[in-house]
């Protein structure tokens, strides 16, 4: 049995999983994650580097970045949140997911030097850790560290998910879990965009503009297609999306 880190379960909170092999790409000379694995990032900014602000799930974090990196490898290199993806490197394949002001996009095409003052969200940050008590699928949880008692089971604040990551345990919607963390990102941020009214290629155009959009598996399976899933958990993840807009 492989180690807790190496799980495919850890990829659900943004644990790294099989990362090293797939990152190895970003140290090649001149890739944009050079600039951040390869290189030192100075201590102030000069004619190739800037300091910018980025409100990273709920937290302001103000660094020096190249002004060559992508907002992945910020995210990964600077900051040590892993849980995004580098999977192609070219915005096809949704790996590196995150939302930026509640809109999800691809961070490995996205300049980090363009997102200063930006709300940024990563699956590390799906569950929220601003230190108030939350109630999910009947379950107490909070940041505080403190220890709930919820159906006669104990369980520990800082093991909260969100619905969506408690739906893909449910459902069994990973296998190896590299896509996963873009995956949960995407959702919410479909499930967001059909609730302002945003229509898909698949939606009825007979649909009122501006209303909430009703999801079905056709309109998840379209606003999902961005997201690749080489295990093939597609049905699954349907499905999960699906137990959480009911």
């Amino acid at each position: 049995m492989g180690s807790p880190r190496n799980s495919p379960k850890n990829s659900l909170s943004g644990n790294p999983t099989y990362g090293s092999a797939v990152d190895g790409a970003a140290s090649r000379p001149g890739s944009p994650g050079a600039a951040t694995r390869g290189e030192r990032i100075p201590s102030s900014p000069d004619r190739h580097h800037s300091e910018v602000t980025l409100r990273v799930n709920g937290r302001p974090r103000t660094l020096v970045v190249d002004h060559r990196s992508v907002l992945l490898d910020v995210l990964r290199e600077q900051l040590g949140l892993t849980g995004a993806k580098k999977g192609c490197d070219h915005g096809q394949c949704g790996a590196c997911t995150v939302l930026v002001d509640g809109r999800r996009v691809n961070s490995c095409l996205l300049p980090a030097v363009a997102q200063d003052g930006y709300d940024i969200t990563t699956v590390e940050g799906l569950a929220g850790d601003d230190g108030e008590e939350r109630a999910v699928d009947g379950e107490e949880r909070a940041a505080d560290g403190e220890v709930r008692t919820v159906d006669g089971q104990e369980r520990a604040a800082d093991g909260g998910l969100h619905p969506l990551q408690r739906a893909f345990i449910d459902r069994d919607a990973f296998q190896c879990g590299y896509c996963t963390p873009g995956q949960l990102c995407s959702a919410v941020g479909a499930i967001a965009e059909a609730e302002a009214g945003h229509p898909s290629h698949v939606t009825d155009p007979a649909t009122p503009s501006g209303q909430p959009m009703p999801l079905g598996p056709d309109e998840i399976r379209e606003r999902l297609s961005g997201n690749l899933c080489r295990c093939g958990a597609y049905a699954h993840i349907v499905r999960a999306v699906e137990d959480v807009i009911r």
